[in-house]
C-alpha cells in the first residue's frame, strides 16, 4: 500500500450493535494493516475497545467523521475469511448483533476494553529480570493494588497505548484478565507419579536404584521403582506422567509414600481433558463388529458427495463411538482437522479419555468455561494448523467458532440434546445447526449421531436431504434393556407405595442389589420438594422477584427460587391465615435420596444434580465412585443421561414419567421419549441385558408404549402427524419474540401494539401476545409473541420485515424501555 494514501477500515466491536464501524487508518499503519487483525479504537466517550478489521477501503463515511485507529495489536490475522462469513451467517440467521457474535466467538483475553480488569497471573513467579522497565512498573502496581483496569494503568504509567504492553504480558503469563479466573468449571484431573528431575538422566536413575538395593528392607521400594521405570519407558519416556492408580497395582501406597519422602518421586495432578496425560497414547483402533462395519461403509458411501450431512441413528450401546474413531483416523490420515461436538464437556470425560488413548496429544478440548489462557492457546494452535497437536477438537457448542484451516469432518454426538442451544446471552444459536453451516463453508462432511434424533433431523434424513445410516443392534449382539411399567394409580389404590417408590420397583431394587449390581434412579427435578402449601387456604411461598413457587432444599434448610437464586428461610405458619398445617407437594432428587437412606440403611446412596456438583471436581468424584462400585444407588436429574457408560448397572428406574409427559410444550412428547430412552440406555451396556422400570399413572400412554418397544421410527411417525396438523417444526419454523418490562400495564400495551403490526404483514401466522407459564422473572414481566413461518418461505424477507417492524416499534418513545428478545428455532 502507498504510504500517503488515506485508508479506512471497517471494524467489528464487541458491543450489542448490528453494524460495523469505520475508522481512519494512520499513514504509518498502511503497510501493516490486513483483514482479521485486532486494532484498538476509540468508542464512546473516553473509552477504548478492541475490534477486528473486516475491510480495508478508501470510502469516506458520510454520516459521521471517522476517528483514527489508535493501535494495531497483531502482525497476523486472528480470524479467517471463513470465520467472518460464519459470524455473518450467525448474525443474520439468529437476528443477533455482529458484536454479540464476536463476543461469543473470541476468548476474553483477545478483547481488551478500557474497563477490563488486569491482575497478576496465579502461576507467575515474581521475577523482574526478564521484564522491561515499563513492564516492571506495571507488575509493581498490580502487586500493590491486586487489580486495575486498563484506563487506570495507562494513567499510572503515563502511557497512551497500554494495550500492546498488556498483550505482551498476557502472552507471557505474567498477567491475566479478570474474566479468566472466574471460571467455575474445573476439568477432570488425575494424580500421577513423576520421577524427581535429577533422576531423568538414565545413569542417575540406575545409581538411585542401586543405592536402594544395598539394604534388604528396601526390596519393595526397588520392585516398585523398577515397575515404574518400565511403565515410563513403555509410555514414551522417563518424563511421562503415570497414573498413580496404575502404579499402585504394583505396590502399596505406603511404599510409594516412602519413595516420595526420599525425594525419588513426587505426585502431581494432571488434567485429562487437556491431554497432558499421554500414557497409553497410540492404542490400537478397536476391531469392529459386522453391523458396525456395515454402518461405517454406508457412512463412507454418503460422504462421497462433498459437504454431505449424514445421520447415524444408532441405539444406545450400539458402538457409535467406534465408528467415530475409525472416521477420525481416516480424516487425520488425509491431513484434515476434525471437530467433535458434545452437548456437555463436564459429563463426557469418559469419551475424552477414550479418544486420547487412541490419538494422544492430537486431541484438544475447547469449552466456554475453560481457563482463558488455555482457550487462547488452542485457538492459536488451530490457527497455525499444527500437524502434531489439536488436530481433533473435542468441545461444546462454542468450539464451532475456532479458526479451522483444513476442517475435513464434523461429528455432532447426541445431536438431539437441547444443551447445544444457547439461550442467554445473544447470539441464541444452535450448535448443531451452526455446525452444519460451518461444514458447508469448509466443504467438509458432517455426521450427526443419536439414539433418539430430533424430529427435525430425522425428518430431513427420512426425506432424503441427509444421508441416513441405521445401527439398530447393540454391540456384540447384546439385547436392549427390558422396559416395564409400574402403575402408580394401582399402587396408590392398594396403598403399596414406599414413599415415592412403588412396590414393583422396590422388589426389583432388592433383587438387583442382591446380585451385586448397581441402580440408577432418574427424577428430573432437584431439591427436596417443589412446593409447600397451606392445607387450610392453599397459600404457597413465592419468590419475591419471580412468579414461581419456591423449592424446599432440606440440606440447606431453605426455600430457593431456581430462576433467580433468591433464598429464604422455611415458614412455620401460613402468613395468609396463620395455620401451621403446611404440607409438602411433589418430590425432587434430594427427597428421594433421603427416603432411600431410610429404606436401605446399609447401602450407599448418592445423588447427582446441580446442587451436588457445584464444588470443584464434585461431578467427577461422583462418577468415579460409581464406576468403582462405591455407590449402590445413584439418584439424578438429566445429568445422568449424558455420557455415562458403566458395566454394572442392572436396573434403571424412572420415578415420575408423568411430569415429563404433561408439560405444556409442543416438544413435551419428543423430550420425554428422548430422556426416558437415554436414561434407559444406561442399563446393561456391557455383558448383561439390564432392566428399566418406568413409574407412571398412565401405563397405556402411547409414548411409553413406544419407549418399551425401543421403536423410535414409530414414535416419529405418530408425532409427525400432530406436528403437521398444528403447524409446528419440522414443517414450520418458529420465531419467539419475548417482550420484557418492569411494569405490567406498559408491557400489555406495547406487546399488543407489536403483535398488531406483525399481523398486518404476517396475518394468522402470528400467535399472541400471551404471558408465559412464569409471567415474571427477576422483576421483569414477560409477554411472548410466536411467529410460525412455512419452511419454504423466503427467510431473509421474513427476518428483514420483522427487524423493520421492531425498528418502527422503538421509534415511539414510550416503547424504548421495553426489551425485546428474539429466539430463532427455540427448543
Amino acid at each position: 500500500m502507498s504510504e500517503r494514501v488515506t485508508y479506512f477500515v471497517d471494524v467489528i466491536l464487541p458491543v450489542p450493535i448490528h453494524q460495523e464501524f469505520t475508522y481512519r487508518l494512520p499513514y504509518e499503519l498502511n503497510d501493516h494493516i490486513q483483514f482479521g487483525v485486532r486494532v484498538i479504537v476509540p468508542f464512546g466517550k473516553n473509552k477504548l475497545q478492541t475490534g477486528i478489521v473486516t475491510r480495508i477501503h478508501q470510502e469516506v463515511p458520510t454520516l459521521y467523521q471517522a476517528k483514527y485507529v489508535e493501535h494495531l495489536l497483531d502482525e497476523t490475522p486472528l480470524i479467517t475469511n471463513d470465520q467472518y462469513a460464519f459470524w455473518k451467517w450467525i448474525s443474520a440467521y439468529y437476528m443477533s448483533p455482529i458484536g454479540d457474535v464476536m463476543n461469543a466467538a473470541l476468548p476474553a483475553n483477545f478483547k481488551l476494553a478500557s474497563e477490563t480488569k488486569i491482575l497478576l497471573h496465579p502461576s507467575y513467579i515474581p521475577s523482574l529480570d526478564h521484564l522491561s522497565e515499563k513492564e516492571q512498573d506495571l507488575v509493581s502496581i498490580l502487586e500493590e493494588r491486586e487489580e486495575c483496569d486498563l484506563k487506570e494503568l495507562a494513567t499510572l504509567l503515563d502511557i497512551k497505548s497500554i494495550h500492546p504492553l498488556v498483550k505482551r504480558l498476557i502472552e507471557r503469563r505474567v498477567v491475566t484478565t479478570h474474566e479468566s479466573i472466574q471460571d467455575r468449571y474445573t476439568p477432570k484431573t488425575v494424580s500421577c507419579v513423576m520421577l524427581a528431575e535429577e533422576l531423568l538422566a538414565e545413569e542417575l536413575l540406575t545409581e538411585a536404584i542401586a543405592s536402594l538395593e544395598k539394604e534388604s528392607r528396601n526390596i519393595k521400594q526397588v520392585e516398585l521403582m523398577i515397575h515404574l521405570l518400565k511403565l515410563k519407558t513403555d509410555g514414551g519416556g522417563l518424563d511421562r506422567p503415570i497414573a498413580k492408580q496404575k502404579v499402585l497395582e504394583f505396590g502399596s501406597a505406603a511404599v510409594l509414600s516412602t519413595l516420595e519422602k526420599k525425594g525419588l518421586v513426587y505426585i502431581e495432578r494432571f488434567q485429562i481433558d487437556r491431554i497432558l496425560l499421554k500414557a497409553g497414547e497410540g492404542k490400537d483402533i478397536p476391531t469392529m463388529t459386522e453391523p458396525q462395519r456395515i454402518a461405517l461403509e454406508e457412512v463412507r458411501n454418503h460422504f462421497e458427495v462433498p459437504a454431505k450431512i449424514c445421520l447415524l441413528h444408532g441405539v444406545t450401546g450400539s458402538g457409535k463411538t467406534e465408528i467415530y474413531v475409525q472416521l477420525i483416523q481416516e480424516y487425520l490420515d488425509q491431513g484434515k482437522q476434525v471437530l467433535f461436538l458434545l452437548p456437555e464437556i463436564a459429563l463426557t470425560t469418559q469419551l475424552i479419555t477414550r479418544l486420547s488413548a487412541y490419538f494422544g496429544e492430537q486431541v484438544g478440548v475447547y469449552h466456554s468455561r475453560f481457563n482463558q489462557n488455555e482457550r487462547v492457546e488452542i485457538w492459536q494452535k488451530v490457527m497455525e494448523n499444527n500437524l502434531q497437536q489439536y488436530r481433533i477438537i473435542l468441545g461444546a457448542r462454542s468450539s464451532v467458532f475456532l479458526p479451522f484451516q483444513q476442517l475435513g469432518l464434523i461429528i455432532v454426538d447426541e445431536e438431539h440434546e437441547n444443551s447445544f442451544k444457547q439461550y442467554d446471552p445473544s447470539p441464541r444459536y444452535n450448535g448443531r445447526d451452526a455446525a452444519i453451516v460451518l461444514g458447508k463453508l469448509h466443504k467438509c462432511q458432517v455426521l450427526l449421531g443419536s439414539a433418539t434424533p430430533s424430529m427435525e433431523t430425522f425428518y430431513h434424513a427420512s426425506e432424503g436431504r441427509y444421508g441416513f445410516v441405521k445401527l439398530y443392534e447393540r454391540y456384540l449382539g447384546l439385547s436392549m434393556p427390558e422396559v416395564l411399567i409400574a402403575d402408580l394409580k394401582r399402587e396408590r389404590r392398594l396403598k403399596s407405595m414406599n414413599g415415592h417408590i412403588s412396590s414393583f420397583l422396590m422388589e426389583e431394587m432388592k433383587e438387583t442389589m442382591a446380585r451385586g449390581e448397581q441402580i440408577i434412579l432418574f427424577q428430573n427435578r432437584r431439591g427436596y420438594t417443589p412446593q409447600w402449601a397451606c392445607e387450610v387456604c392453599s397459600w404457597t411461598p413465592k419468590c419475591t422477584n419471580c412468579d414461581v413457587s419456591l423449592t424446599y432444599h432440606k440440606h440447606g434448610n431453605h426455600l430457593k427460587c431456581h430462576y433467580c437464586s433468591y433464598v429464604t428461610n422455611p415458614i412455620g405458619a401460613c402468613p395468609a391465615c396463620g395455620s401451621t398445617r403446611l404440607k409438602m407437594i411433589g418430590f425432587g432428587t434430594e427427597k428421594i435420596e433421603d427416603e432411600l437412606g431410610l429404606l436401605f440403611p446399609d447401602k450407599t446412596v448418592k445423588r447427582m444434580d446441580l446442587d451436588t456438583t457445584r464444588s470443584k471436581n464434585a461431578y467427577q468424584v461422583l462418577l468415579d465412585e460409581f464406576e468403582e462400585r462405591k455407590i449402590d444407588i445413584f439418584v439424578g436429574t438429566q445429568m445422568i443421561t449424558k455420557g455415562l457408560d458403566f458395566d454394572n448397572v442392572g436396573l434403571v428406574g424412572v420415578l415420575d414419567a408423568d411430569m415429563l409427559l404433561n408439560r405444556p410444550d409442543f416438544r413435551a412428547y419428543e423430550r420425554s421419549y428422548q430422556l426416558i430412552s437415554q436414561v434407559a440406555g444406561r442399563a446393561g451396556r456391557k455383558s448383561k441385558r439390564g432392566k428399566v422400570i418406568i413409574q407412571t399413572g398412565d401405563p397405556d400412554h402411547w409414548v411409553l408404549q413406544h419407549v418399551m418397544q425401543h421403536d423410535y421410527p414409530s414414535f416419529y411417525n405418530n408425532e409427525k402427524i400432530e406436528r403437521e396438523n398444528f403447524f409446528y417444526p419440522p414443517f414450520y419454523k418458529i420465531i419467539n419474540i419475548t417482550l420484557k418490562h418492569i411494569q405490567e400495564p406498559q408491557l400489555e400495551v406495547s406487546a399488543a401494539e407489536l403483535a398488531q403490526s406483525m399481523r398486518q404483514f404476517f396475518k394468522e401466522r402470528v400467535l399472541g401476545p400471551e404471558f408465559p407459564i412464569i409471567k415474571r422473572i427477576q422483576n421483569l414481566y414477560l409477554k411472548e409473541i410466536k411467529l410460525k413461518i412455512e419452511r419454504g418461505a423466503p427467510e431473509k424477507k421474513v427476518k428483514d420485515k420483522l427487524q423493520e417492524l421492531i425498528h418502527s416499534f422503538y421509534e415511539k418513545p414510550i416503547n424504548k424501555s421495553v426489551k425485546i428478545v428474539i429466539d430463532i428455532d427455540p427448543l
